[in-house]
């Protein structure tokens, strides 16, 4: 499976392994002018590296896309561009899509990071997707 962060400015994504039990951070790619551009360059980066994403899991079966709400549930402004996201990428990829709380994702990535990297710069460059792996992560452990 694909655990996708969406950001204004960045897409966080991370893989689980064969078994579907663990999620890892993969990479972090700038995000495009619009949900379907986004989305656009997930598939080309998922086609680019088919050849790593197939191996012993046949192919991704699935993509979770992190959905923003706030503390007390109610959706944010970046709801509607994550589940503008989540539909565009379906239907370029084919894959089924889901929605996964991410409610504090983006602190819980940070909070790991400081634990090990004490410059703000390197732990910007990775905490998207650290945020994914937390957000894919959660799936796999609810699903």
């Amino acid at each position: 499976m694909l655990g996708v962060d969406v950001g204004a400015k960045r897409l966080g994504l991370a893989l689980s392994d064969a078994s579907g039990r663990l999620a890892r951070p993969w990479q972090t790619i700038p995000a495009g002018p619009t949900p379907r551009a986004s989305a656009d360059a997930v598939a080309a980066l998922i086609r680019q590296h088919s050849d790593e994403l197939t191996g012993e899991t046949a192919g991704l079966g699935r993509i979770v896309v992190g959905f923003p709400r706030r503390l007390n549930g109610d959706e944010t402004d970046q709801s509607k561009i994550c589940r503008e996201f989540a539909s565009a990428l379906g239907m370029v990829t084919g894959l089924e899509v889901r929605l996964q709380d991410e409610r504090l994702s983006s602190r819980e990535a940070e909070a790991l990071l400081a634990r090990d990297e004490r410059d703000w710069r390197e732990r910007k460059k990775k905490i998207d997707a650290v945020a994914a792996a937390i957000i894919l992560q959660d799936y796999l452990d609810h699903a």
